[in-house]
């Protein structure tokens, strides 16, 4: 009965956020991006509790920290410096102040702009709804399972529950609510994680006991296994999906978006990188921690750690553990629903079909695809797909493959062309999809590393190979003309003209 009144009392907090935050989500700049007004620890919260999801907890931790045990903590390295401080460090200035410069509120948007590509603003959209649909049912999927073990509720009625509860939140409140609620989530996460491992190591004789315990070869049976993609090979692709990934990922650079001030990145930067060492290391290192309690995992390997911790913590603890865990989804599937919606009313709706809608008509747009989105990604989780772990790995890679190419070189490098531009984009998703099909399941994280690479390669050599931008073009891009100019060609959401924004250098 104690867990059931703190979910309620937690349930309460986040649709109380909602409501207080629906009176400040009038604009379409307002219910997307917070107006651009965010500080240092609500953005930096905001991308580290986005980044790391139930499927972190549940499918990643289970299924390779069982697999390759210490080995694991190289994608925590990873993830910290790569996906944590380099993201923020090397992408973030850039896309702050370009991304303001054009007026653009979304990966699509911005896509259009730099390369005056209507096309590409479509394209992206599409890709961002259909992708994300698995993604986000990934993240119900692994939340659900913990429901189901902790708190014996059944699987279905567990995912009906976070569905309604994310779709009321996110529709009332809009960005604003997703940023706050992810700061108190993060904060969950962030200390309640390193209660979870602190109450498991002492039952195994203290952390260094059980990390001598775990430095035994056959506690990582993943890299020993004989299959056809050697064990070093996963392990490797799996640190460049999971921390190169964020750099093409809709919602996460949303969070550069949204930060008030260049001048703030540096310290959401750290703040974003101790959190990014803490949580999946807290994860990873649990994943570990159960060959200490188990010999062999469950059959169904995303059962593994939540009945370890059903089992072998005690119940106030496992009801910290639980916050944890909807915490860490809460903050992921609010994130994914916004970009989503936003790639069918902003880019698709108003940049495309009506781009004389209003603002209104917009948002009202908006909330109705949050709900669409919420059904979609439900009906998938219901089907109970067999490994979570899997079926993020694949939209991931094929998101960030589409997507990271483009994006990043279209911050920093002059020649990229807009043929280069398209044909990254569309490497990275039919490289994902075909070597998908090819491999099967077993291979998604290569062929997600893969459909991520390739495109950083190939981009370059049809840029030299293609016909450039104009002189005029590029000053315009790059800040030579004036702020309020709107690229020609380049297809704009809703909202107000343009205006010079006031952390852009003068």
């Amino acid at each position: 009965m104690a867990k059931i009144i703190l979910i309620l009392v937690y349930v309460f907090l986040m649709v109380l956020v909602g409501y207080l935050c629906m009176n400040k989500t009038k604009t379409v700049s307002d219910f997307f991006l917070g107006g651009r007004t965010l500080g240092p620890w609500l953005s930096a919260l905001a991308y580290g509790s986005t980044y790391f999801s139930a499927v972190l907890f549940i499918g990643y931790a289970g299924k390779l920290g069982w697999g390759f045990g210490l080995h694991s903590m190289w994608i925590v390295v990873g993830n910290a410096f790569i996906g944590g401080w380099l993201a923020w460090k090397l992408l973030g200035p850039r896309t702050r102040t370009m991304t303001a410069r054009l007026n653009a509120m979304t990966m699509p948007e911005f896509l259009a702009a730099r390369y005056a590509s209507p096309f590409l603003k479509v394209i992206s959209a599409l890709v961002i709804f259909i992708f994300l649909v698995p993604y986000t049912a990934s993240v119900y999927m692994g939340l659900s399972y913990l429901f189901q073990e902790n708190l014996h509720i059944r699987y279905e009625y567990a995912l009906a529950f976070m569905a309604v509860l994310t779709g009321v939140y996110l529709i009332l409140g809009g960005y604003m609510a997703l940023v706050i609620t992810d700061a108190i989530q993060g904060t969950f996460m962030f200390f309640c994680a390193m209660i979870m491992v602190y109450f498991l190591v002492s039952q195994v004789g203290g952390f260094a006991t059980a990390t001598a315990d775990l430095m035994k070869s056959e506690y990582a049976p993943a890299l020993l296994a004989p299959t056809p993609i050697p064990g070093w090979v996963t392990l490797a692709s799996l640190v460049i999906i999971t921390s190169f990934g964020p750099f093409g990922l809709p919602q996460m650079v949303q969070k550069f978006y949204s930060i008030k001030s260049e001048t703030l990145i540096n310290r959401a930067a750290l703040v974003c990188t101790v959190f990014a060492l803490v949580i999946p290391f807290c994860a990873y290192y649990t994943g570990a921690l159960s060959h200490l309690f188990y010999q062999e995992p469950p059959k169904v390997i995303d059962e593994l750690i939540p009945r370890l911790l059903t089992s072998h913590a005690p119940g106030s603890i496992a009801t910290i553990i639980l916050l944890l865990v909807i915490s860490a989804s809460m903050s992921s599937l609010s994130s994914l629903v916004l970009v989503s919606s936003s790639a069918i009313a902003i880019d698709l709706y108003g940049g495309f079909i009506n781009p004389h809608a209003s603002k209104g008509t917009i948002v009202t747009l908006m909330r109705i695809f949050c709900g669409i989105f919420v059904l979609l990604s439900l009906t998938i989780a219901m089907r109970q797909p067999t490994v979570i772990v899997n079926l993020m790995a694949m939209s991931w890679g094929a998101i960030a493959g589409a997507f990271m190419g483009p994006y990043v070189y279209g911050l920093y490098w002059k020649r990229i062309t807009k043929t280069a531009a398209v044909t990254g984009l569309l490497a990275g998703i039919s490289i994902s999809v075909i070597l998908f099909q090819r491999w099967g399941m077993a291979g998604v994280p290569l062929a997600g590393a893969i459909s991520m690479v390739t495109p950083m390669i190939l981009i370059p050599i049809v840029s030299v190979l293609t016909k450039p931008f104009a002189a005029e073009h590029l000053d315009r891009i790059f800040g030579a003309a004036p702020v309020d100019w709107q690229p020609e060609g380049a297809l704009h959401g809703p909202g107000p003209e343009p205006q010079p924004d006031p952390a852009l250098p003068r």
